[in-house]
């Protein structure tokens, strides 16, 4: 090994050690650096009107379209919150978005946040509350979770998601709590 090997392996090393041992120190950093989340100002937004925690929001969001406004899934869900166009057309005509066109709601981010948000409020009530029977609604349907919960498919219960009769809904769920648990980890507040 020559002299300049050598000294470069003395310089390269620690700054790659430094490097390292700033990451762990600085998790948080890189934390919110690898699951940023976009769209601040319109969730905050949507969670204050619905009184909705804005990092549930922010999880769906992510789980849903990646923070794309205009994100359109192969079963037909628009928008930042991938809602369904029948369901999109039930929230539209409640008194909150009565001016408001489904072509908005799909392309526009601050309109299909308030949108999930409604939705998401709505599945709470229906559930008393209950995050995971939320979400699996959310994702499947309020009918099918109600079917699930009616035949003993599912308790609605965290402890019990394997228990979840559709794989993708399963999934789903697991998703988007891991997301909300990361986000109120990293984030104090949006």
């Amino acid at each position: 090994m020559s002299k300049k090997d050598k000294r470069r392996r003395r310089i390269v090393l620690p700054l790659l050690l430094i490097v390292l041992g700033l990451l762990f120190v600085q998790s948080d950093w890189l934390g919110r650096l690898i699951y940023p989340i976009s769209y601040k100002e319109e969730i905050k937004a949507g969670a204050a009107k619905y009184n909705l925690d804005p990092m549930l929001l922010a999880a769906i969001i992510r789980v849903e379209s990646n923070y794309k406004h205009s994100a359109v899934s192969p079963k037909g869900a628009v928008g930042i919150m991938q809602v369904m166009p029948k369901t999109a057309q039930e929230i539209l005509s409640q008194g909150d978005f009565k001016n408001v066109t489904a072509e908005q709601a799909a392309q526009e981010a601050r309109i299909g946040i308030l949108m999930g948000a409604y939705y998401v409020k709505y599945l709470s009530r229906e559930f008393d509350g209950s995050l995971p029977l939320t979400l699996a609604a959310y994702n499947a349907g309020l009918g099918k979770v109600q079917g699930w919960l009616g035949d003993g498919s599912w308790d609605g219960t965290e402890s019990r998601l394997s228990d979840i009769p559709y794989g993708e809904t399963r999934h789903y769920v697991q998703r988007v709590l891991y997301y909300y648990k990361k986000y109120r980890d990293l984030y104090e507040t949006l």
